[in-house]
């Protein structure tokens, strides 16, 4: 049987691991599928494929894919998240020449608490703080407005953000464009090998387990094509298991590190695989445990529940009723899609489609099908918790 050919892009970050290793190590044509993988430079490029059905399927900004089936913003278009493809995986980091100003004995790394309120007190000196995010619509930016507000502050008064495509966040740094820059990894760490930025803050210590990017699918497409997208799914669910054992984030970095896919070092590619990171120019370098999540399915299942919270947080922004918000998040994020591909490779999977996010301070094992699934800390550095129901 001839393999059935699906074109998706991606933006070149350490979070398009699923999509390139399930295309280039062969778990896509595993499954009958012949992904073709193309690269762009920034998400509107993605935004606006998808939506005029050039990619019926793309590698997406979580809140991207609610956005566009809300309207909000330029090219609107139905499309649902059947699949997480990472949680984490994005740094906070600061100019160098800021970092020296507040931190002169270093700053202190993963505490979001002081870091927050320590940039906050920088910019009562400024006029207000330049703040970049890769796109409007994105996790960097509900997390960096959540953080700023539970440090006391109040991102409209104290911050201008600007929007800055992830493979120039490092120049604009340099160009001193930039106070403070939240992106995707290899970026923060380009931006620290080449002088221009320090790392303060993985985003994993302000949410411990949010969702990043989603495989955002056209609708018509995937009602059109049920068994087609059912394989591309068991694809990605393999691939994010193998991306989750540390003895493969090697292998994986060379293949990432590919002209055509993110054209960096390997070994700048491998920090944000692994979570070691070296966080300032002088070599400086931190663990940071649950960095990224690739694993199948604790981080990859499509909770309603976080799609609830990225309605909660956007939708007056987005001049949207929380209503209508809300319903659009039922109808986003689809957990029977990928309960009725991914039963089929035997995987242990969650009873329930919703949870209460950032409840959990351990691991906890969950009600799931075989009744041996555990989930790990998902706390908010606040200590609030979102409960959908209310």
């Amino acid at each position: 049987m001839n393999a059935v050919e699906i074109h998706a892009g991606f933006v070149p970050l350490v979070d398009a691991a699923p999509l390139i290793v399930a295309a280039d190590m062969g778990f896509a044509a595993e499954e009958g599928i012949d992904l073709r993988l193309s690269r762009e430079a920034s998400w509107s490029n993605i935004r606006d494929k998808v939506a005029v059905g050039v990619y019926p399927a793309a590698h997406m900004l979580a809140p991207r894919a609610l956005a566009m089936s809300l309207g909000a913003g330029a090219m609107s278009a139905e499309v649902i998240a059947p699949f997480v493809l990472n949680t984490g995986g994005d740094v906070i980091g600061v100019s160098a020449s800021l970092a020296a100003e507040l931190w002169p004995d270093g700053a202190p790394f993963g505490d979001a608490m002081a870091v927050g309120r320590a940039l906050l007190r920088a910019a009562e000196t400024r006029s207000r703080m330049s703040i970049a995010t890769p796109f409007p619509h994105s996790m960097h930016l509900e997390l960096l407005r959540y953080w700023l507000e539970g440090c006391g502050g109040d991102p409209a008064r104290d911050a201008s953000i600007q929007t800055v495509p992830p493979p120039l966040m490092a120049e604009a740094l340099a160009a001193g464009q930039l106070d403070v820059f939240c992106v995707g990894e290899p970026w923060g760490s380009l931006a620290v090998s080449r002088g221009a930025g320090v790392l303060v803050l993985p985003t994993a210590a302000i949410w411990g387990w949010a969702p990043e990017k989603v495989l955002g699918v056209r609708r018509d497409w995937a009602e059109a094509r049920p068994e087609t997208l059912a394989a591309l799914l068991r694809a990605l669910h393999r691939t994010g298991s193998w991306l989750a054992r540390p003895q493969n984030a090697a292998v994986a970095a060379e293949v990432l590190g590919r002209p055509d896919r993110l054209d960096l070092p390997a070994e700048l590619i491998e920090r944000g695989l692994t979570g070691t990171l070296v966080v300032a120019p002088n070599g400086a370098s931190r663990r940071i445990p649950r960095f990224i999540g690739f694993d199948a399915p604790e981080a990859t299942f499509p909770w309603r529940s976080q799609a609830h919270w990225i309605a909660s947080r956007a939708a007056l922004r987005w001049g949207v009723e929380p209503a209508d918000a809300r319903a659009a998040a039922e109808a986003c994020f689809r957990p029977d899609l990928y309960r009725a591909a991914v039963a089929q490779t035997g995987a242990d999977l969650p009873g329930a489609s919703s949870k209460v996010e950032g409840a959990l301070k351990g691991r906890v094992g969950i009600a799931s099908a075989r009744g041996e699934m555990s989930l790990g800390p998902d706390v908010f550095f606040d200590g609030r918790v979102f409960d959908p129901a209310q």
